[in-house]
């Protein structure tokens, strides 16, 4: 019998788990976006900071989904340390408020809640119905694990064996502590390890004091994986926050430890309901951590930033930033990751496209060398882009964020084969000039120079567009593509108009002078293909394809599978 009681209450914790990882899911696939600029907005004073963390944990059920916005956030210095630091202290407060409303026995909730969420789920057309009727099966799924937990319990008293295992189990506080810590940390959630204490307690499985242990063990174990998913390499300025976090942890666990069995006894004398107590000790103990360390926060900040300082030194700007492996659990933030990740190697691109215009204007020969390395810099960024990509989508994805997920790889690709058109083309005639001694006629070179603005001015545009997803952005540069068509062709009958002359420049660099025009040009074609994603979405795409005839040409040429 025993046996079979550790099988059910193993599947209750695994239906536990699974319905708070679709409540997640849901919330961050219908406001993900929304939740972390709200993140980044509300950040006035650690007072309000407190708050933020606070209502975006009690939404997510998750102050590790917090904790990865917030660090991304500080990472990229949007968020000082200080009140980074008192969002961490409002998620933790946020995440006892789900137990608490779970404390009460409200199971009776859970086919409604299955029925409201499966309506929703398939009669929804858009993506945010599904995420809706997601959650709603979400919580119906963890009432229903509470209620499984409960009524497992119950008959297990009869089960010497089970009772024996728990008895020693939890018979040493450091023990219960290391327990529980452990477990959270494997499951990646204190809410569902709490919820299990509580059903321990409320089955009389585990003494009062117990459970007050093992709930500290969960807020300990809250407080690893965001830790350990930062890893020990990297700069240790980017651990602060998951650090600051262990830290008031442990300093509060060393605190109430010795009081443990006095605690037990008034809290039991002020509410006997065992699973109540418990949950009513998980909440008063952040709180008392919130209160305790709100205050000296910039005391804290400081010594953080002494114990870990900012590492100096020279990077690889080949190794990818923003590609953090422990978001590829919250799609929102890894497509975000992906998009920042992206923009830098668009960043390096821009470079390239400057300095390779500079090195065929000035015969520059070490520019033609510096834009050949930044080249293998952007292969080996696209590489990883595509990589972090495939990861994010063996998960589960909505369509919306598969439409971006491949939107990113496509941006990605058109920007390596930029990179390849410079390096392998433009390069190579800038150093046939350099070698040759060529130069352009003061007319050549300005109607170049003007055609390479413009590119540039384009390629930033297209950087726009591919963040924010503008359709009006979307439609400038197809028109514009259409003019530079033009100019291309203009410009190539003025430098004809010069060889007839007899120009010596001109005779000269014929062959380079229409090459550099038609490379621009097929750059030109490729930074236009960001365009096509955003006019398809908004139903613009056929109409233009009637307008120009090679529009959806190109915009199947631009259009990689994942890898």
């Amino acid at each position: 019998m025993g046996s079979i009681v550790l099988l059910d209450l193993m599947g209750g914790v695994a239906l536990l788990l699974w319905g708070l990882h679709m409540v997640l899911t849901g919330v961050l696939r219908a406001f993900g976006p929304d939740l972390r600029r709200f993140l980044g907005t509300a950040l006035g004073n650690r007072f309000t900071a407190f708050g933020a963390g606070l209502a975006l944990t009690a939404l997510l059920q998750s102050s590790t989904a917090t904790g990865l916005m917030t660090t991304s956030l500080t990472a990229d210095g949007v968020v000082s340390l200080v009140p980074a630091l008192a969002i961490m202290l409002g998620a933790n407060v946020g995440t006892t408020l789900i137990v608490q409303v779970l404390s009460f026995n409200i199971s009776a909730f859970a086919p409604v809640l299955f029925l409201i969420g499966f309506i929703t789920f398939r009669a929804g057309g858009g993506s945010l119905a599904r995420a809706l009727g997601r959650i709603a099966i979400g919580l119906g799924l963890t009432l229903l694990s509470l209620h499984i937990l409960l009524t497992t319990l119950a008959p297990a008293e009869q089960a010497p064996t089970v009772r024996a295992l728990l008895h020693a189990a939890t018979n040493d506080p450091v023990l219960c502590i290391v327990i529980a810590a452990a477990l959270t940390w494997a499951a990646h959630s204190s809410v569902a390890v709490v919820l299990l204490v509580m059903s321990l307690a409320y089955s009389h499985f585990v003494a009062p004091a117990a459970a007050l242990a093992l709930v500290l063990g969960a807020n300990l174990g809250s407080a690893i994986n965001p830790l350990l998913e930062g890893g020990i390499h990297g700069d240790p300025a980017t651990r602060r926050l998951p650090a600051g976090n262990m830290l008031n942890r442990v300093v509060g666990i060393l605190l109430a430890l010795p009081f443990l069995q006095p605690l037990a006894h008034e809290l039991t004398a002020l509410q006997p309901d065992a699973a109540k107590m418990t949950a009513e000790f998980h909440m008063l103990f952040n709180v008392a951590l919130a209160v305790l360390f709100i205050a000296p926060l910039d005391g804290v900040a400081w010594l953080l930033t002494r114990m870990l300082p900012e590492r100096k030194g020279p990077t690889d700007p080949s190794v990818p930033r923003y590609l953090d492996e422990s978001a590829l659990d919250t799609p929102p933030l890894a497509l975000a990751n992906a998009a920042r990740e992206t923009l830098r190697m668009g960043d390096t691109l821009e470079a390239m496209l400057r300095d390779v215009m500079t090195a065929l204007m000035t015969n520059e020969r070490k520019l033609v060398s510096e834009v050949s390395r930044m080249d293998n810099i952007v292969d080996r960024l696209t590489e990883a882009i595509k990589l972090y990509i495939a990861g994010l989508t063996r998960g589960s994805l909505d369509e919306r964020e598969g439409r971006r997920a491949m939107e990113i790889v496509t941006f990605a690709i058109n920007l390596e084969h930029i990179g390849d058109i410079i390096d392998k083309n433009l390069c190579e005639l800038a150093a046939k000039k350099i070698k040759r001694r060529y130069q352009f006629s003061a007319e050549g070179a300005a109607e170049l120079s003007a055609f390479h603005k413009r590119i540039v001015e384009n390629l930033q545009a297209a950087f726009g567009v591919f963040m924010t997803g503008d359709v009006e952005g979307a439609r400038r540069l197809l028109r514009e593509k259409a003019e530079l068509r033009k100019a291309e062709l203009d410009a190539a009958d003025r430098h004809f108009e010069r060889l007839r002359e007899g120009r010596p420049e001109s005779l000269e660099t014929t062959s380079l002078h229409l090459d550099i025009l038609s490379d621009l040009k097929r750059i030109h074609s490729h930074i236009c293909s960001v365009a096509y994603p955003v006019l398809e979405a908004a139903g613009e795409l056929p109409a233009l394809d009637n307008a120009n005839g090679d529009v959806a040409t190109d915009a199947l040429a631009y259009q990689p599978k994942l890898p």
